[in-house]
């Protein structure tokens, strides 16, 4: 089964985002208050001579959190190193990665909110005084060894701020949300993107794709990419307005970034629950997949653009919705 093509969850074939990112705050498109904050924190960090206050990078997935972590990195003139929240299970794993830091080094920690509680607590030293204590062997003979470390930036990046400690939270300086980007911005990155790759598109090409990006850049990178190979095969390589909408239609997006999964998620509601309100448990089950999923991925876009309400009692399909899906409310009753 092919992967959902607009999910903005990183698929294997991001892979090539690490070719298209841009290296420098000037050079990234959007978020202009998160860039201009960090613009302003680092250069005093410079001009002090100090390492960055440590950073947290919340939102959405796709919307570029790792890009900013590089350039931080890039902008301080150091080096990063990447973790994520999952891979780090014991506290050798961290000591592991935290031994390997040099001064003024970037230690990037994507869902940061995934990490054990107990790797937590052993953070937060290294955060603050940027010490290591951890207890090594077991029972009678375990002790307790201090590790001096050198200065470094935590830049920890979540879609899911809320499952983050307060003290954890409390110990970074930077906290920045990323929102959704606005269609003149991604048109914007879908253009910067078909002169790195060297595939041309027009203005009216790169307008479309954007709008059916789900506000969200990794989204529109992976549609180019695939419109691309319509281009390729059927107009020269060259991207129109006409091949944009035929490679769309066929990859099955509409005009509102909306795909198969999301006109199931909507219809399950209008058509098993009278259009709502239902709990996220009983539409998990109801289209097969976990409620995490549903919150994380699928949800934000459709609540963000109004085709879903989110209330005390459960989850309601607004009219936006029944009329993009041309469907009555009396439908929803039989």
């Amino acid at each position: 089964m092919d992967e959902r093509v607009i999910t903005s969850k990183e698929l294997k074939e991001d892979s090539f985002e690490g070719t298209i990112r841009p290296d420098s705050i000037d050079e990234y498109i959007g978020q202009s208050e998160v860039k201009e904050n960090l613009s302003i924190f680092i250069k005093a960090a410079l001009m002090r001579e100090e390492v960055l206050d440590h950073v947290l990078l919340y939102g959405p997935p796709g919307l570029g959190k790792t890009t900013l972590a590089y350039i931080i990195a890039n902008e301080m003139g150091s080096n990063i190193k990447t973790t994520s929240g999952p891979a780090i299970e014991k506290s050798g794993d961290l000591a592991a990665v935290l031994s390997t830091l040099e001064p003024g080094d970037v230690l990037f920690i994507d869902e940061i909110h995934r990490m054990p509680r107990f790797i937590e607590e052993i953070l937060y030293s290294a955060m603050e005084d940027f010490t290591l204590d951890i207890i090594v062997g077991s029972d009678a003979s375990s002790r307790s060894i201090k590790i001096d470390l050198p200065k470094f930036t935590l830049v920890g990046a979540t879609t899911r701020v809320g499952d983050i400690t307060g003290p954890l939270r409390d110990r970074f300086g930077i906290i920045s949300k990323l929102n959704y980007y606005t269609t003149d911005e991604l048109k914007q990155i879908i253009l910067r993107t078909s002169r790195v790759l060297d595939s041309e598109i027009s203005e009216e090409a790169a307008l479309e794709l954007a709008r059916r990006s789900r506000g969200t850049p990794r989204i529109a990178n992976r549609l180019f990419k695939r419109v691309r190979d319509y281009a390729l095969v059927m107009g020269g390589g060259y991207i129109d307005l006409d091949i944009t909408k035929t490679a769309l239609d066929k990859l099955k997006v509409d005009e509102f970034g909306l795909d198969a999964t999301d006109y199931n998620l909507l219809e399950s509601i209008i058509e098993k629950f009278n259009g709502g309100p239902v709990g996220i448990d009983a539409l998990a089950a109801s289209i097969g997949e976990e409620a995490s999923t549903i919150e994380d991925v699928y949800e934000p876009y459709l609540l963000q653009n109004g085709f879903l309400k989110r209330t005390s009692r459960g989850r309601i399909v607004t009219d936006k919705a029944y009329k993009h899906l041309k469907k009555s409310k009396q439908e929803s009753l039989f």
